[in-house]
């Protein structure tokens, strides 16, 4: 039985398209070529903060996060960056009567403007920065399981990664869901693990709600 649904942000909730053309800026490198580095570091199963060292070796991704804030330029996000399929799931999954939370590698920055988009809608937002613990660490899915307020079992986590989201999730006993969009969900979806390891595999949120139902069903 599935209780509560926890999502994570990053190309799950928020397309980091923006973002991520802003950091290529910020490099004063063409944001094409950024984006086709930043694939390719992910095809290898690299950390995708290589990307930047690629272009600026010794690049310091907090610091430079900071220098960027301090210049006018802070990491954001809003509304329009929001996947547009993402108000309607949380909709249907309340009106199912599931707890609802957000569980991501965020800044303190970035959770105050995840809630600050998405306070009315969930239950819970917790961030890495909160918790001083980032995925794909047990840590952070065992504080996920503390704060809530199900069974680890009757908990599906959402998310568009196999190596940060789906495996660890799992590992923690949390049903999983792979959304297929942004650059890992695209790259990793016809692996091995992301064909067997997740409970589900959809191509939009919407699809969640539907899927919860008919699996809860299926366990009565």
């Amino acid at each position: 039985m599935i209780r509560a649904v926890i999502f994570d942000v990053g190309e799950c909730l928020v397309d980091e398209t923006t973002e991520y053309g802003a950091w290529a800026d910020w490099l004063g490198v063409p944001r094409h070529t950024f984006h086709a580095m930043f694939g390719a570091v992910i095809a290898q199963g690299r950390d995708y903060r290589e990307t930047f060292q690629e272009f600026r070796p010794g690049f310091d991704l907090y610091a430079e996060r900071e220098r960027r804030a301090q210049s006018g330029q802070p990491e954001a996000f809003g509304e329009n960056d929001v996947y547009p399929d993402v108000r309607d799931t949380f909709a249907a999954l309340r009106a199912d009567g599931l707890w609802l939370g957000i569980a991501g590698n965020q800044t303190v920055r970035a959770g105050k403007i995840l809630r600050e988009l998405f306070s009315p809608d969930v239950d819970l937002i917790g961030t890495s920065d909160d918790w001083g613990a980032s995925k794909p660490a047990p840590e952070f899915f065992d504080r996920v399981a503390q704060v809530v307020p199900v069974q680890t079992e009757e908990m599906l986590y959402v998310g568009d990664r196999v190596d940060n989201d789906i495996r660890p999730a799992h590992q923690a006993g949390m049903h999983t869901a792979l959304v297929r969009r942004g650059p890992w969900g695209t790259i990793q979806w016809h692996t091995e693990a992301a064909q067997e390891l997740p409970t589900f595999r959809v191509e939009s949120l919407l699809e969640l709600s539907g899927l919860i139902a008919r699996f809860n069903g299926s366990v009565r």
